[in-house]
Formats: structure tokens, sequence, C-alpha cells
């Protein structure tokens, strides 16, 4: 049982990765935030700021890894919204995993 669950979260977590123009992989936040089982943007971004630290703590770029983006959203009555999101690296998704909330089961 408990092998078909980590299946079922790597299967999620591969499924929302992107590729850019040089076929790097990378994922947003905000729906990485979904598949690590956040629903509040304010308590994810506390764990992005935990794993920014870390990546600073290693002498590792933080902009290569974390780069902040701005979004756009469709809203009722074709009006738009501008939201914050971070575009990450596998290795920015790695570290906030290890920043994150061990008492959920996706982190766990």
């Amino acid at each position: 049982m408990k092998n078909n669950f980590i299946y079922k979260t790597e299967k999620d977590f591969e499924s929302i990765k992107y590729t850019d123009e040089n076929g790097v992989g990378f994922w947003y936040a905000r729906e990485l935030m979904i598949t690590l089982e956040y629903s509040k943007w304010e308590n994810f971004i506390k764990v992005i700021n935990k794993a920014n630290q870390s990546c600073k703590n290693s002498n590792i770029s933080v902009f290569e890894h974390f780069p902040d983006i701005r979004k756009t959203l469709q809203m009722p009555n074709n009006a738009e919204k501008i939201i914050d999101d971070y575009r990450l690296t596998r290795y920015a998704c790695y570290l906030i995993a290890q920043n994150g909330d061990s008492r959920k089961k996706t982190i766990a």
C-alpha cells in the first residue's frame, strides 16, 4: 500500500512538469503546492522561503533555482488578476519537500 502511495505521488509530481526550450524540466510553485497538499499560498510561501534559505546556505544561486514570475489569471467579466509564482528546478522542489510539513503524507 505504501509503495502505491509513493508511486502516485511521484506520478502526480511528474504530471505537473514542464519543459523549456532547452529541454530542461521545471515546475510552477502554485501547482506543486496542490500536489504537496497545501491549501493556502500564504502557508506554502513560508516553505519556499525556508527552501530559499537552504539554497543560500549551500552557496547555490537562488535565482537559478527559484526565479519568480508573474501569471495572469482570467477572472469573471473579462477581468484579469496578476499573481506571483515561481518557476522551480527539480533541486528547488527537493528543497521545498525537505522544508515542508512532515505531517503531510506527500512530504513524509
